[in-house]
C-alpha cells in the first residue's frame, strides 16, 4: 500500500493543481451519475475500502466499503433517483493525494435539500476513491423565521 501511495503521489506531482481539481470534479460527477443511472454496482467502484459515510442521523456512520455499499443499496432500487448532486468546489492538497469536493444536493423535484462534503484519496495514478462523505441539510431560513 505504501508503494502504491508513493506511486500515486509521484504521478500526482506531474499534474498541476488545476488538472488535479478537474480530475476530482470529473470523478465526483461520474460518482453522481451512478445515482441517475441507477447503477449501484458502479457506485461501489468509487468507494475506498476505508470509506466512512455519515447518515442522516448524526449517530449513523457506515464504515468500510461493504457497509457503505449495503447502506446505500436501497437508494438504488426505485426507478427514480431520490436525489442528485454535483460538485461546485474542489480543492486538492499540495501533495496531490487528498481532495475535498463539495456542492449542492437536490431532491427528485430539483429542490435544494442539502450540501455534501466528500474527501477523496488518490489510490493509484488517476484513480480517486471516496474516503469520507457527509451531507448537511440546508436551512429554509424564510420558513424557519415564520415568513
Amino acid at each position: 500500500m505504501a508503494l502504491l501511495t508513493l506511486a500515486a503521489a509521484a504521478s500526482a506531482q506531474r499534474l498541476s493543481n488545476d488538472e488535479l481539481k478537474k480530475q476530482v470534479a470529473d470523478t465526483e460527477r461520474a460518482f453522481a451519475a451512478t445515482m441517475k443511472a441507477r447503477d449501484h454496482k458502479a457506485f461501489t467502484t468509487f468507494l475506498s475500502d476505508e470509506a466512512v459515510f455519515f447518515g442522516g442521523n448524526p449517530n449513523e456512520v457506515l464504515r468500510g466499503k461493504e457497509a457503505v455499499a449495503k447502506g446505500w443499496k436501497g437508494l438504488y432500487i426505485k426507478p427514480e433517483a431520490p436525489f442528485s448532486w454535483e460538485p461546485d468546489q474542489v480543492e486538492v492538497v499540495e501533495s496531490g493525494t487528498l481532495a475535498l469536493s463539495t456542492g449542492p444536493v437536490y431532491d427528485a423535484n430539483g429542490k435544494l435539500i442539502s450540501r455534501f462534503s466528500s474527501i477523496w484519496r488518490l489510490e493509484a495514478p488517476g484513480t480517486w476513491k471516496i474516503v469520507f462523505d457527509r451531507g448537511t441539510p440546508v436551512c429554509d431560513c424564510k420558513k424557519a423565521e415564520g415568513k
